[in-house]
């Protein structure tokens, strides 16, 4: 038989409209779908089809879900059923040796997260150390009636205080642990709660039971939003906050609006603006861009405007570009965040807002166009190449045809040129992520968690760990080596900030660099401390690894001259080649030939 588990995906992901579509005739009554029964044969149009997932004849009474309305109108079993909707879905349906009557694996998981979520929300409106959150909540325009609609609640600081209300249930604290709202460590072996002093909110799936939870610190603290440890029923990648309660909107107004965080979604959800939803504290994902598709094909992202929103915000609309989704940005006036502006000018200016919202595209060009980047001849080669991934991933033909035409429009570039550029498989380069945004400052600020860590069996990187760990260990190196190379030479950000902290200051202490760090930083640097360091030639291996690290610098430079060449006038390549030359000869200075490994044109 088929595993429930698969069943309910199924289920979930079918849109039975479209299924019931092949084969009645339905157009659409207010919130239902109407059309003549297939059962009795009618003519008239008594048969309704909902979208919550259920049919029904107002005249014979035949009723059910999708798979009922496939088994009955096409003569098939509940496994062909399930089998022939899940290919009409993309879902891969195998059997297994076991029934489907069988009681669903997920359901202890549901319960004691269910039995959880009852607990935070009691301990908000109920205890005296509710008091924070309800004055936080307070302090954010929510009600209780408000906080009850979304199920918010509050994991107290008491670390028992949860498991032993549970275990009073019967959820014992083994069952807590393996659902994951408990949690051991080695130099504290009793069980305690995973989220403590948080306000909660719990996540459903899209039949509507609770899978995990988002707990959001109060005051000072990291992570300041913590999920639930993945498991059989919680899967980041694959939910969206929001979406039991969005699903049927989106399919109304044929939109949905992705926002950032828990508040957006409920503040918009509160104006009326119900077809929002969110990742769960991460970037978009191919899942959720998957998942996105089974409603509409309308999107309208509402990120931040800062680096790491316009980051996120490009992300996420080449993945929903290359589902074949049309992507639109919503800008918000500067310093209001979806919660905040809606909760001042209300659903109608944020109406506003969304009409005035741009092409996805158009947005990038804009930014790009307005901070300069197709001036002149280098940055209009990196303006470029931020362009072209999303030209690439786009999958409509004709988006993609207008995306070139205005790409050749704004740079200057002919139709022809791009249809070459977007042949060529994009090549891995030194540096930051293409996001559509200009790149940031080379100091990011220090304790912001690291999206991407550079690739460590590239020589370059090797070399900048191989110097910072032999500067750690041999600190009257560090001042010279500072003089030849500053931090801006290191791409991996790990390292560019040790590299920093020890330039600084050569003589501190490993803990007093520690204090400036980072967790993820700090973890390296142990890493490299304990580290036997054995070497005979200090003073040789530390010039090779600078100039390891020069060499591909000026080798960086000499590729993208290669990439500039081709976009140049007959003046701009005459001084493109003499830069070259120069740093040709900068290179033999450095004892080095031009090392492939390196080569930014290199696959």
């Amino acid at each position: 038989m088929i595993p429930d588990d698969v069943v309910e995906r199924v289920r979930e992901e079918a849109d039975i409209v479209a299924v019931v579509g092949e084969y009645v005739k339905l157009k659409r009554v207010g919130n239902s779908f109407r059309g003549p029964c297939p059962f009795h044969h009618g003519k008239n149009d008594n048969f309704s089809v909902t979208l919550r997932g259920g049919y029904k004849c107002f005249v014979c009474g035949e009723s059910g879900d999708v798979f009922t309305f496939v088994q009955k109108h096409l003569g098939l079993d509940f496994v062909e059923a399930v089998k022939l909707v899940g290919a009409k879905v993309g879902v891969d349906v195998r059997e297994v040796a076991r029934r489907t009557e069988e009681k669903d694996p997920r359901e202890p998981a549901w319960e004691i997260n269910a039995a959880a979520a009852d607990f935070f929300r009691r301990r908000l409106w109920e205890s005296p150390d509710g008091e924070t959150a309800r004055d936080y909540l307070t302090s954010r325009g929510i009600t209780r009636d408000d906080a009850d609609r979304f199920g918010v609640g509050y994991a107290p600081t008491d670390r028992a205080a949860m498991r032993d209300s549970l275990a009073a249930l019967g959820f014992e604290p083994d069952r807590q642990l393996a659902s994951g709202l408990l949690v051991a460590r080695e130099n504290y072996p009793e069980p305690r709660a995973r989220f403590r002093h948080r306000i909660m909110f719990p996540i459903f799936d899209g039949t509507g039971h609770v899978v995990g939870f988002g707990g959001r610190v109060l005051g000072e603290g990291e992570p300041k939003y913590l999920n639930s440890a993945e498991s059989e029923v919680f899967a980041k990648r694959r939910l969206l906050y929001g979406l039991n309660w969005a699903k049927q909107a989106i399919r109304k107004a044929d939109r949905l609006i992705i926002v950032e965080g828990y508040f957006d979604v409920i503040r918009l959800m509160l104006a009326g603006i119900t077809e929002a939803v969110a990742p769960l504290g991460t970037a978009l994902t191919e899942d959720q861009a998957a998942l996105i598709r089974k409603y509409t094909k309308n999107v309208f992202l509402l990120y931040d405007s800062d680096r790491a929103g316009l980051k996120a915000t490009f992300r996420a609309g080449d993945l929903l570009l290359a589902g074949g989704s049309s992507v639109r940005v919503i800008t918000l006036p500067k310093g209001e965040d979806p919660d905040t502006f809606v909760a001042r000018f209300g659903a109608e200016a944020f109406e506003k807002a969304a009409a005035a919202s741009m092409d996805v595209f158009d947005r990038k060009v804009q930014i790009l166009e307005r901070g300069g980047w197709f001036a002149d001849l280098r940055r209009k080669r990196q303006a470029l190449d931020k362009l072209l991934p999303t030209l690439r991933a786009t999958a409509d033909h004709l988006t993609r045809d207008l995306y070139v035409s205005r790409t050749s429009e704004v740079a200057g570039v002919s139709r022809e040129q791009l249809a070459r550029e977007l042949q060529v498989a994009p090549r891995e380069r030194r540096g930051p992520a293409e996001t559509g945004a200009p790149p940031p400052d080379p100091a990011e600020p220090r304790g912001r968690r690291r999206e991407r860590r550079a690739d460590h069996r590239s020589l370059g990187v090797r070399a900048e760990r191989e110097l910072v760990r032999l500067l750690l260990a041999y600190r009257r190196y560090v001042d010279t080596t500072a003089e030849r190379v500053g931090a801006q030479a290191f791409t991996d950000p790990v390292y560019r900030e040790i590299f920093t902290e020890l330039s600084m200051d050569s003589d501190r202490a490993v803990d007093d660099l520690a204090i400036n760090l980072d967790e993820e930083t700090v973890v390296v640097l142990q890493e490299l401390m304990d580290e036997p360091v054995s070497f005979d030639r200090i003073e040789e291996t530390i010039d090779a690894n600078i100039n390891a690290l020069l060499a591909r610098d000026i080798d960086a430079r000499m590729s993208e001259i290669d990439r500039l060449a081709p976009l140049a006038s007959e003046s701009e390549k005459d001084e493109l080649n003499s830069e070259k030359k120069r740093l040709a000869a900068e290179l033999r200075a450095l004892g080095r030939q031009r090392w492939k490994a390196f080569n930014s044109n290199q696959p």
